[in-house]
């Protein structure tokens, strides 16, 4: 019989994170004839511990030995509290970070050995298409994510799905804290090759740190409930006015906000300026905050790829 909990472990830029959930019955949809429920994720335990890999990217193109063995500790604390719940660890996925290092296989080599599952380099598109199947799973259809990470950020409408080589750990490294005139620079080039065809103008949910820690200062939350900011909807004019409080804080005050702690304070402002810039692309006034993500599409069922559709014969060709 296969163990109710399950888990994953998500290897970020910035920050490791460990899931451990359940498939559970969703709440009906209707009243009519009763059909067979549809099972969704339900976490169980999530624990957030800073990394930061995409620093030694940054300034040494590899992650150094002594960062290694910091997130050698963070894995093994993530499986002890896997053998405390008695949960199976099915998937461990590592992303831009170890996209871009030089040394893959010697980190790969030390986490396998902290929480014996071997972990996976996944693509920007594979993590931008597990993220949104996460949402799809709790929302629906028909929305745009954006995954803001420390290293990328992820956009997908379900048929379309892109990473930028943007995150807020990296635009930090670059700009500082709080970003100058040479943000207006970067944006241009940032975008200047990139299409939002088929994006704008539809329901967009915000996924990752930086949308979890916008919504834990908004609501002035002191600990993390995944149920109070789940579908939490927000204006661009709310995103300015916690952009405006946060800049206008000294690094120390900042650092005491709900959820900016563990160097979140150092990188918020950027995620926030690079979120800014992303709503005005899709044309939307308000968004969602979801605290799903690829941690929780790495556990659903694989989606059978649609069938492609029928090319048209030629007209010389037709009977």
């Amino acid at each position: 019989m296969e163990n109710k909990l399950q888990a994953t472990i998500d290897i970020g830029s910035h920050s490791c994170i460990l899931l451990i959930a359940a498939f559970e019955d969703a709440p009906a949809e209707s009243s009519e004839a009763p059909v067979a429920p549809r099972k969704i994720l339900v976490p169980k335990l999530q624990k957030v511990e800073v990394c930061r890999l995409g620093e030694d990217i940054y300034e040494h193109g590899k992650i150094t030995p002594e960062r290694i063995q910091e997130l050698v500790n963070i894995m093994t604390k993530f499986r002890m509290d896997l053998h405390a719940l008695g949960a199976d660890l099915k998937a461990v996925a590592m992303t831009e970070a170890m996209r871009k290092a030089t040394n893959p296989d010697e980190v790969i080599e030390a986490v396998e050995k902290a929480v014996w599952v071997k972990p996976r380099v996944i693509t920007g598109e594979e993590e931008g298409k597990l993220t949104y199947r996460s949402v799809k799973e709790w929302h629906g259809e028909g929305n745009v994510t954006i995954d803001i990470g420390g290293g990328s950020t992820e956009l997908s409408n379900g048929e379309t799905t892109f990473s930028i080589p943007v995150g807020a750990l990296k635009m930090f490294k670059a700009m500082g804290p709080i970003p100058g005139p040479e943000y207006k620079k970067f944006i241009k080039e940032t975008f200047k090759d990139l299409s939002f065809k088929g994006m704008t103008k539809k329901p967009v949910y915000l996924i990752g740190g930086t949308g979890t820690a916008l919504a834990m200062v908004f609501l002035n939350s002191q600990t993390f409930d995944y149920k109070a900011i789940e579908g939490l909807e927000m204006s661009l004019a709310d995103l300015e006015a916690v952009t405006t409080r946060i800049t206008n804080l000294s690094k120390e005050l900042r650092a005491m906000l709900p959820g900016l702690g563990n160097g979140r304070h150092e990188v918020i402002i950027c995620g926030l300026f690079w979120l800014r810039s992303l709503l005005e692309k899709l044309r939307v006034e308000t968004f969602k905050i979801s605290t799903a993500g690829l941690r929780f599409g790495l556990l659903y069922p694989p989606e059978k790829e649609p069938e492609p559709k029928p090319k048209k014969r030629p007209a010389f060709l037709k009977s």
